[in-house]
């Protein structure tokens, strides 16, 4: 195994890592939309979506991977009524289409309004 860490995507808030690759998948923890430059947190959904995204794709990279090569995402959203803005910009970036599962939860770190998991192949 080996631990991913990149300064191009928000620090890990916990005991975790910002991802993981074992044999020749990539593990990328959740990612909120944190500006890993700034630590700031854009307003809206819209923005948020997209920064979760980028913050996705720097984990991927850092691994060796990237958005193409996405198998599965895991995503939580504050509030249903998010949905169609949030998968608007989501397939932007996982244009490859990979298996996915979308949940409403009732918080989110920082109180942010999405997160999104990945798993991709090297």
């Amino acid at each position: 195994m080996r631990v991913i860490s990149t300064k191009d995507a928000p620090a890990a808030i916990g005991p975790y890592s910002q991802g993981m690759v074992s044999g020749n998948t990539v593990y990328c923890s959740g990612q909120i939309p944190v500006d890993p430059a700034t630590g700031n947190i854009p307003e809206g959904i819209e923005a948020q979506a997209h920064q979760s995204c980028k913050n996705v794709g720097a984990v991927l990279a850092a691994g060796g991977s990237g958005l193409d090569k996405v198998l599965k995402t895991t995503c939580f959203i504050a509030d249903m009524g998010d949905f169609a803005v949030f998968n608007a910009v989501y397939e932007g970036y996982f244009v490859s289409k990979p298996a996915r599962s979308c949940c409403a939860v009732k918080t989110l770190p920082k109180g942010v309004l999405c997160e999104i998991e990945a798993i991709a192949e090297l």
